[in-house]
């Protein structure tokens, strides 16, 4: 963790930017490393609303999109869980191609102080999750589903 509202979590991942890019942005690829429900459409202002565990549910919207590069949506809960409403976060994904695959940084602020913990070992997690599903493998099942 860096800063006192920002979670920074990076993983190597052994496939080119374009495949890692699909995982993030299709709903049949997300929903193999995460989300029992998930619609979005990543597109500058399009809905980004994944289901990770099937109980609690995240929403927001896409701010930027730039295809093999970037992503970035707000984030919170519908519940309000960990008092992170919705799009009162943002999380920010960028793609670095680095031979023989890709840097992935996942960088999410504007946390409060008591939800840090929580979504820094959520997104370590579902990262180790998208690693295994971009390079061909299968995660299995997901223990955080119905947790």
């Amino acid at each position: 963790m860096v800063d006192n509202d920002v979670v920074v979590n990076e993983i190597f991942i052994d496939a080119e930017p374009e495949l890692v890019y699909r995982f993030l942005t299709e709903g049949d690829l997300m929903r193999r490393w995460m989300g029992v429900d998930v619609e979005i459409d990543p597109k500058l202002g399009g809905i980004y609303r994944v289901s990770p565990d099937g109980v609690e549910t995240a929403r927001g919207n896409y701010v930027e999109v730039i295809p093999n590069r970037k992503i970035a949506f707000t984030w919170g809960y519908e519940s309000g869980m960990d008092g992170v409403a919705v799009g009162s976060s943002l999380v920010e994904v960028t793609l670095e191609a680095r031979k023989p695959g890709t840097l992935v940084r996942l960088v999410h602020q504007h946390l409060p102080s008591d939800a840090r913990r929580a979504h820094d070992d959520g997104w370590q997690h579902y990262l180790a999750r998208l690693k295994m599903a971009s390079e061909g493998r299968d995660p299995g099942p997901d223990p955080y589903v119905n947790a």
